[in-house]
């Protein structure tokens, strides 16, 4: 039954995206061999030290008791309570070489993280839209309805003007009440070490950061057969290329800009992971999320 639904292409003929979710969501779940360790668990992980502002309920007062240090238990998921995303809505993010568009693929995987979050984790989520600016807030939260909110943003959410980092991460960073998990979805069109240094201060103030790098597959693999004009989509910029530097020197620019961006953000302590938008997103999430457990 669910493998109709494997295509992206058949994805994007669903009107809503939240049977899109529900259908991407029951698939991948389907091919665990355990629940996806996105959110609350009871399972004691590890012991911190106590900061200022943290709750003093998960304090181990055995503990202090004893050392006179406050450490807090920490369990496996706890950090992951809250889920925001943040959805680079940028002109470069409308290509596309086939059915669907880096944007709704992107869609498709932020609904489908909002759906696994609040209806399979009951775990608070939000969204912040932008391109140049922030377009879009949606406060992270559990009440009722905020799926619908969430899902009626990502439809709402049209590529425009240039990508800026900056902007976004600083609004983050100012409403952030609360440790959590923070997903990027971008086609990461910037120098790797500049997106990381942006990034980085999420990690320092305790979040755990994933990278989702959305590329069509002929950003990846170019096919030209003759010379041709290439226009950038956000600075309109006009590049003259011929089917050999595309097959050769564009290639392995491309690649090394995956590995490094994929390296510096490893090394940072972050998540990468690429989606490639000609793949089945269920397979695509049941492959990172099994990652993701292993490292549990």
């Amino acid at each position: 039954m669910l493998q109709r639904f494997l295509d992206p292409g058949v994805l994007a003929s669903i009107s809503s995206l939240d049977l899109l979710a529900k259908t991407v969501v029951d698939g991948f779940v389907a091919g665990l061999h355990r629940s996806p360790d996105f959110g609350f668990s009871s399972e004691f992980a590890e012991y911190r030290a106590y900061t200022p502002g943290d709750d003093l309920r998960h304090v181990d007062w055995n503990v202090f008791a004893r050392t006179e240090r406050a450490y807090l238990k920490r369990y496996r998921g706890e950090t992951n309570s809250f889920l925001t995303v943040l959805l680079d809505a940028s002109n470069s993010m409308k290509y596309a070489s086939h059915q669907v568009s880096k944007m709704d693929y992107a869609r498709f995987t932020a609904a489908s993280l909002f759906y696994l979050a609040i209806n399979s984790q009951r775990d608070a989520a939000g969204l912040i839209v932008f391109d140049d600016e922030v377009r879009h807030y949606v406060r992270p939260s559990t009440r009722q309805g905020q799926l619908f909110r969430l899902l009626g943003a990502l439809e709402h959410a049209e590529p425009g003007a240039r990508t800026d980092f900056a902007k976004p991460l600083l609004h983050f960073q100012n409403f952030l009440r609360r440790r959590g998990l923070v997903v990027i979805i971008s086609d990461f069109y910037e120098p790797p070490e500049r997106i990381v240094g942006t990034v980085e201060p999420l990690r320092f103030h305790g979040n755990e950061v994933v990278l989702f790098h959305i590329l069509d597959p002929k950003e990846i693999r170019p096919e030209l057969g003759e010379p041709a004009v290439l226009v950038d989509m956000e600075t309109q910029e006009h590049l003259e290329v011929t089917p050999e530097y595309a097959r050769n020197e564009y290639c392995g620019k491309m690649d090394a800009h995956i590995e490094s961006l994929r390296d510096r953000a490893r090394a940072s302590g972050m998540d990468y992971f690429l989606l490639v938008t000609d793949r089945p997103l269920d397979s695509a999430l049941r492959e990172y999320l099994t990652i993701r457990q292993g490292r549990f």
